[in-house]
């Protein structure tokens, strides 16, 4: 089974079970080691880059981030 295919039968459970099989997903990730942490937000960046490269008009101005963060700071 691939993870598209599990992902398509959780999605079939009723809320209270996709809630349950979310809080034990959630819980599992608590128990990472830091280089498998370290490996996920490596990935995740990766990810990021890719996506930039392929649309550059999705970049945000570094100030407005910065605006936005303090103003939610607030």
């Amino acid at each position: 089974m691939t993870v598209i295919d599990l992902e398509s039968e959780v999605l079939k459970l009723t809320p209270k079970d996709r809630a349950r099989i979310a809080q034990k997903l959630l819980e599992s990730l608590e128990t990472l080691s830091k280089q498998e942490i370290e490996s996920l937000w490596l990935d995740e960046a990766e990810r990021r880059d890719r996506a930039l490269d392929e649309d550059p008009s999705r970049a945000i101005p570094a100030a407005e981030v910065m605006r936005e963060a303090r103003a939610r700071l607030s």
